[in-house]
């Protein structure tokens, strides 16, 4: 099941520096993940501290 950041997310850039394929980049007002890059392994969502990382 694919992951993505909700509008909940606060920029602090925790996703980004715990993904290990680097699926994770700052957006224009969020960070976002590429779908196409992503495995999927959750590292992300653990590690959010706003829980704005949710399952699609």
């Amino acid at each position: 099941m694919a992951y993505v950041i909700t509008d909940e997310c606060v920029s602090c850039g925790a996703c980004a520096a715990q993904c290990p394929v680097e699926a994770i980049a700052e957006g224009d007002d969020k960070f976002v993940i590429d779908q196409d890059t992503c495995v999927e392994c959750g590292a992300c969502a653990a590690q959010c501290p706003v829980g704005a990382i949710v399952e699609e």
